[in-house]
């Protein structure tokens, strides 16, 4: 009994302790972001498009950066999307959970999962040299729609497990069809699908390996899927390469606007998710 206890308090203790070291690391990250990325956070940065020379310390901004993030990270998720959730409904609610398809399938996707992302933009980059392609928005969509695929899926799959048989049963029972029937249960897992989303986007628009080769860089705003396309994750693998530190300042500021948008991402599909929670009751 007193083992028992003393094992307790052991695992309480590392669990206390592993909680604070992650929120204190996550601290320090904002701190060091926020210190030294707000003082050179300006108007023109959000606002204009970098100019010559914005690389080596004059003016400009990173609007095209932006922009092309937010397109980037919005056709990823509706293609990811697309392609996760039938997968996850097939696997689950059509076939049966447990059979040997469904968990090939899952396998598969976990494997997938640990994939490098360096990986994922070099296989692109592949494709579109033999497509005869350049790099183009379109190609760092598709490239980053490969990356959080598994992602989307196996997280909408947990979720989806959890269904239990008889709530799968119940509408069939009231004479709902089976679209109908599958409608009902996307509702029931629609917080787990918001997760999934968070998740993806996170992964998706914070990778600067799969759109290195991909998507390109440019400083203008693309205005078709074709054009190459800025983003921030390269906005600041390249400010932090100069030399010059107001230009290494400006990358801190780039990674607080990137920290910004994924917050707001974040509360906005939260938002929404509960909202689709409710709608269900």
């Amino acid at each position: 009994m007193i083992m028992k206890k003393l094992e307790e308090k052991i695992v309480k203790a590392l669990m206390i302790f592993a909680s604070v070291t992650i929120l204190m690391v996550l601290l320090y990250i904002l701190y060091i972001i926020i210190s030294k990325g707000l003082p050179s956070l300006t108007w023109d940065m959000v606002s204009k498009n970098p100019s010559g020379g914005f690389y080596l310390g004059k003016e400009g901004g990173i609007l095209n950066a932006i922009l092309g993030s937010l397109m980037l990270i919005a056709g990823s998720v509706a293609i990811s999307m697309c392609i996760s959730l039938p997968i996850v409904l097939y696997i689950n609610f059509i076939r049966k959970k447990d059979s040997r398809f469904s968990n090939v399938v899952r396998f598969s996707f976990d494997i997938l999962f640990g994939i490098p992302s360096i990986v994922y933009g070099a296989f692109g980059f592949m494709i579109m040299i033999y497509f005869g392609l350049q790099a183009s928005l379109l190609g760092g969509i598709i490239a980053v729609s490969l990356l959080i695929i598994p992602i989307m899926t196996r997280s909408i799959d947990e979720v989806a497990g959890s269904v239990t048989q008889d709530m799968i049963e119940a509408p069939k029972i009231l004479g709902a069809t089976k679209f109908e029937t599958v409608k009902v249960i996307v509702r029931q897992i629609s917080p787990g699908i918001t997760t999934a989303i968070l998740l993806s986007v996170g992964r998706g628009i914070g990778d600067a390996a799969t759109v290195l080769f991909t998507a390109g860089y440019t400083d203008s705003i693309p205005v078709s899927p074709m054009q190459p396309a800025a983003t921030l994750p390269l906005a600041i693998f390249f400010q932090l390469s100069s030399p010059i530190e107001e230009v290494q300042n400006r990358a801190y500021a780039a990674a607080l606007i990137l920290t910004i948008i994924i917050l707001l991402l974040s509360f906005s599909t939260r938002y929404f998710g509960r909202k689709m929670s409710k709608s269900k009751l």
